[in-house]
């Protein structure tokens, strides 16, 4: 009894720093309540409030030494109850099956495929043929060919096109588009090559802010044309559709992606130049540096800044998330508490989790509260060790930017690279160049510009920002080119991030020796990496596209087709080749038409083409596998497994392993939640 009470014991002793871990039981409630393959029911929910009563009660009436074991069962299951709400109140319509026909709606938002195509998310959504309450509520198409007229937010226009549901998984485990898609209330997804035609132009009353936002970007790109125009327009607007594909990859193989969105570094560099201006300029003034509230007021207009900056961005997800951080962090300095602090931290955290508890699963959030955590941590623990004040002036800041620098780059590395499969090997290089640029003269000439537009003297603060974004832009270009830029990683399993976020948030938000076992659990979460398994044999969901995994990485069983799985597959094996390439690696033998290769030392065959389904049967003799791209006509008879389009209708993309019982199949849409369609 008495090793059982230690912990107890421990915990009621920690209770000054226990605030913190507020957002980490949130989070253990929200990925409890995403895990499951098929949706929570009432009883779920029912003992998730009764754990969320029971906890208020004993917090009251329980004895002292119960209280955090209590508060943080309670947390568990208030994230469990966050996350059903939230799916509860998103939810809309998904488009049931395949479209073509008429597309009317209103213009939400503009965008760029990663082919460089523009795309147009649509709201008040009309379609052939589908009664208004299965009509989704937003659809995103992809436009293909020159339009005859600019489209801007707040158009209702018209089109003809195709839609489909969103997409499952390319593979099981994947990156699952269906469920990011419900939460932004996305129903359906296509394409059209026919003209977008403008039924209706933009309201002001309607839109407002768009129209100023597009605006801004028209006059910025008129003034300074060419990339460094658009990046200029980007970091004022979050409008990214000028800024070319090719730019946008050298700027993620540098590692300076970051800078363009307008996400927390953005807000943060300008909530600090107007809380700085505002600050000293009043301090320049002893009459009203003696008799106000400076700081209160410099934290005030900052807030202001920050709230119209997040209306000029468009108010997308991860820029609100941003803004509540800066917010909460500026609402401390008007209480008379410290502003970058794990509590304000905390604080910010769960706002955001229970605000839009899917945000746990985003690699934005996830990088974005890694970093800050890191950043306030690691300067705390600094600062009883070195302290910049001790330095040169001219030591100083650069020691402050390359600390934040390496900081922030070990913090979120991992985040990005389980997310995308790369890491930008010379990402602190190119941060340790191009941020100072942007924290010197972009960020404030943004600010300055906003303050001189109405006046029509801005132009001298955009020039500045243009110069800004040339340099950015070059860094981006030279560091991008420079050899072995890109490494691949693979994909780690299901657990990795999990015990890694665990094992940080422990090592810093425990006070202790104790906080040491974080170590244990980031080298077991790395360990698990390291071992990570992909699946030998990969199908597309209709059937078109095999990969087969070899010594010498993934072979494809065709060189175009598919190339959404087949770039998806080899970003998850951590393979920087192209389909192309792939294509032409060892594995596959015989004609497109008739794809044969070995598994395991069962043979299969991968069929394709107008007579593929007549042949199936022949197929069946030779292979223990047959993938068949089309429906079978007539059953097949024989020890042979036929996957045929019907079947990978159902199943989705299929992961296929090989273990003593003989081939073993996983399915990408064996889900049966909200956003698969099939709960």
């Amino acid at each position: 009894m008495r090793a059982l009470a230690l912990p107890l014991v421990a915990l009621a002793e920690a209770r000054g720093f226990l605030f913190p871990f507020v957002p980490v039981f949130l989070g253990v409630g929200i990925g409890i309540w995403f895990t499951p393959l098929d949706e929570p029911g009432w009883p779920a929910y029912a003992l998730a409030l009764t754990v969320v009563l029971a906890g208020a009660i004993g917090r009251w009436r329980a004895p002292e030494l119960f209280h955090p074991p209590l508060v943080a069962l309670a947390c568990v299951a208030a994230g469990f109850l966050a996350a059903g709400g939230r799916a509860a109140m998103v939810a809309a319509p998904i488009l049931g099956l395949h479209y073509y026909g008429a597309i009317e709606g209103r213009i939400a938002a503009i965008d760029r495929s990663r082919s460089d195509a523009m795309r147009l998310t649509l709201d008040r959504v009309v379609i052939e043929r589908t009664d208004p309450d299965r009509t989704p509520e937003r659809v995103r198409i992809t436009v293909h060919g020159a339009q005859p007229f600019e489209p801007t937010p707040g158009m209702v226009v018209m089109t003809t096109g195709h839609l489909d549901a969103p997409l499952a998984p390319a593979e099981p485990g994947g990156f699952d588009f269906r469920r990011m898609a419900f939460f932004d209330r996305l129903g359906a997804v296509g394409y059209t090559r026919s003209p977008v035609v403008m039924l209706e132009p933009a309201h002001a009353r309607d839109s407002p802010v768009n129209r100023l936002r597009t605006s801004v970007r028209s006059a910025v790109q008129a003034r300074f044309p060419g990339e460094a125009g658009a990046f200029a327009a980007a970091v004022l607007t979050g409008d990214y559709a000028g800024i070319s594909a090719a730019t946008m990859e050298d700027l993620r193989r540098s590692g300076l992606s970051h800078i363009l969105a307008i996400s927390g570094l953005n807000m943060s560099l300008l909530a600090g130049f107007v809380f700085g201006l505002v600050r000293h300029g009043l301090a320049l003034v002893p009459p009203l540096a003696l008799r106000l509230p400076t700081k209160k007021i410099a934290a005030a207009a900052a807030f202001a800044a920050t709230f119209f900056y997040l209306l000029m961005s468009g108010g997308n997800v991860p820029t609100l998330r941003a803004f509540v951080m800066i917010a909460i962090m500026l609402a401390a300095i008007l209480a008379d508490r410290r502003a970058l602090s794990m509590r304000s931290f905390a604080l910010s955290a769960t706002v955001i989790l229970l605000w839009q508890p899917e945000a746990l699963l985003e690699p934005g959030f996830q990088m974005s509260f890694a970093a800050t955590a890191a950043l306030i941590w690691g300067f705390n623990a600094l600062r009883e060790k070195v302290h910049p004040r001790t330095m040169s002036r001219w030591v100083a800041p650069l020691f402050l930017l390359f600390v934040s620098s390496l900081i922030g780059g070990l913090s979120t590395g991992p985040y990005a690279a389980a997310h995308f499969n790369r890491i930008a090997v010379y990402g602190l290089m190119g941060n340790l160049i191009a941020v100072p640029v942007m924290e010197l003269l972009v960020m404030p000439a943004a600010g300055l510009a906003a303050l001189f537009a109405p006046l029509g003297a801005a132009m001298p603060a955009l020039w500045i920002m243009e110069i800004g974004a040339r340099w950015i832009l070059w860094v981006a270009h030279w560091v991008a080119g420079l050899p072995g830029a890109v490494g691949a990683v693979v994909t780690p399993g299901p657990w990795v991030l999990p015990l890694l976020s665990l094992g940080g948030l422990w090592l810093m938000l425990w006070h202790g020796k104790a906080r040491y076992a974080g170590l244990a659990v980031i080298a077991a979460a790395f360990a698990l990496w390291a071992v990570a398994e992909r699946p030998p044999l990969l199908v597309a969901s209709d059937g078109s596209l095999v990969g087969i995994l070899g010594p010498g990485g993934r072979a494809l069983s065709t060189a175009r087709g598919g190339g959404f799985a087949a770039g998806s597959w080899l970003e998850n094996d951590g393979d920087l080749a192209d389909q192309e390439t792939a294509a032409g690696r060892p594995g596959f033998e015989g004609p497109r038409e008739a794809r044969r290769f070995m598994l395991g030392g069962l043979p299969g065959i991968a069929l394709k083409g107008k007579e593929a389904a007549a042949t199936v049967s022949e197929a069946c003799a030779e292979a223990r596998l047959v993938i068949l791209a089309e429906t079978a006509k007539v059953p097949v008879s024989g020890g042979c497994i036929l996957i045929d389009r019907a079947s990978l209708a159902r199943s989705g993309s299929l992961a296929i392993w090989v273990d003593e019982a003989g081939l073993r199949l996983e399915s990408a849409r064996a889900d049966h939640r909200m956003w698969s369609g099939r709960h």
